[in-house]
């Protein structure tokens, strides 16, 4: 196993999102630990006949001061060019550059900067799209962009292009699992000396009806809540019944102390762990008692060299889904047993929904910003939790300080992939 260096630890130098709260990482914390909820009313097609009229949607400017323009980061004769899931990955990233003041002239930096961007779907909405216009208008009609627009490795390529990084680029495509392997994936290269600083996330648009009819159909979303779309995400409590789709995109630059500190820039928590491994049980679901995602979180607890008593808060990917929740706490309990209220664990999923293949980035700034300001985000919605995950401090519906030095983040997708990463206290 790669280990990095304890005197010369990875650290985070800047941080992005585009989310259903919002978009800047300030405001999605702000927002998410006064409890908000960025579920809605799904306007983006008409929902009518689909099981699920609700999705958490990243706001335009038309409805919050803070929402997503595209025009703010790309220009607009580019936008038509490509997909949401593109879009919100710029976004994210202009952000996360501007706090790490990484913008390299040199070739030799150009080249020592890798990006890595994971989606689980990438441009659904462009495809369904260009399935009508060649029903409705015929094959010649497709614009000549249809193809970059909805690669899943094109918000990787647009970014790259864009800043001229020409480090290795990269894009995993692990379903709900994406961006915690693309931080993955990037520590590695850190490690190994591939690259000196990576553009590391992940980014998802697809609340569209291939998305939405097809995960209805597998009775994986929440229908219980069409009148009151923010009590819809309910991880670990008895109401709930189904994960809320969402979309966005979060992004981070990580980089090893020594190269954060030459160049001036501020280390804003060490990326201590990372783990990952695969469940061989079931398509779509994870073995019951978590014995995949145990292995991950071990894994990660071990590259960071703690036991896991110094762990102070799980940012649980639970989704809301009764058999997910339950598998994942099962792991938890493993990997944390004897613990009890003095382990948090709390899913912000509940106040975001699901952004698929751009969750684990997100919930890795969670992590950051919990550690940053020992403060615990809280699971909204839990009302009557349940037994089995009740034994630990899940957080319920109101943020609350705590000290914290360590914290670990959890990630699965379908197909049996898990992944965790741990994040400490900058020195």
């Amino acid at each position: 196993m790669l280990k990095p260096d304890p005197s010369d630890p990875i650290v985070v130098t800047g941080m992005g999102a585009v989310t259903p709260l919002g978009v800047g990482v300030e405001v999605f914390w702000r927002r998410l630990i006064e409890g908000k909820s960025g579920i809605v009313r799904n306007d983006r097609f008409d929902t009518e006949g689909f099981v699920s009229p609700i999705a958490g949607l990243v706001p335009g400017k038309d409805r919050d001061e803070h929402g997503f323009d595209p025009v703010d980061f790309i220009d607009a004769k580019e936008v038509k060019k490509m997909d949401l899931f593109i879009q919100y990955a710029l976004g994210a990233t202009a952000e996360a550059l501007a706090q790490a003041n990484w913008f390299p002239e040199t070739l030799e930096d150009q080249q020592a900067t890798a990006t890595i961007i994971g989606s689980g779907v990438g441009g659904s909405p462009v495809m369904a799209k260009a399935v009508e216009t060649i029903r409705e208008k015929g094959p010649r009609r497709l614009s000549p962009f249809t193809v970059p627009s909805f690669l899943a490795n094109l918000a990787s390529g647009w970014v790259s292009i864009r800043y001229q990084f020409r480090g290795p680029i990269g894009t995993p495509v692990t379903a709900c699992a994406a961006s915690a392997q693309a931080l993955g994936d990037g520590v590695r290269l850190l490690l190994t000396g591939e690259a000196e600083v990576v553009v590391a996330g992940g980014a998802e648009g697809s609340v569209d009806p291939i998305s939405v009819g097809g995960f209805g159909a597998a009775r994986a979303l929440s229908t219980a809540y069409a009148d009151d779309p923010t009590k819809a995400s309910r991880p670990f409590d008895k109401g709930h019944d189904g994960f809320v789709l969402s979309e966005g995109a979060a992004v981070v630059v990580i980089e090893k102390l020594s190269h954060a500190l030459k160049r001036g820039a501020t280390p804003l928590a060490i990326v201590a762990g990372y783990g990952t491994s695969a469940d061989a049980y079931h398509l779509t679901s994870g073995s019951p008692d978590g014995a995949g995602a145990q292995v991950a979180m071990r894994n990660a607890i071990k590259m960071a060299g703690i036991d896991q008593s110094a762990i102070g808060y799980v940012n649980a990917h639970a989704t809301s889904t009764q058999v997910g929740d339950m598998a994942e706490i099962a792991g938890i309990g493993a990997v944390f047993a004897g613990r009890g209220k003095d382990l948090a664990v709390s899913s912000t999923k509940s106040a975001t929904g699901h952004l698929l293949g751009a969750a684990g980035a997100l919930e890795a700034i969670v992590a950051i910003q919990a550690i940053r300001n020992d403060m615990l985000p809280p699971t909204i919605n839990l009302d009557d939790p349940v037994e089995e995950a009740d034994i630990f401090d899940l957080v319920p519906n109101k943020a609350k300080p705590k000290q914290l030095d360590y914290v670990l983040s959890n990630s699965f997708g379908f197909g049996g992939v898990n992944a965790a990463l741990v994040f400490g206290k900058t020195p």
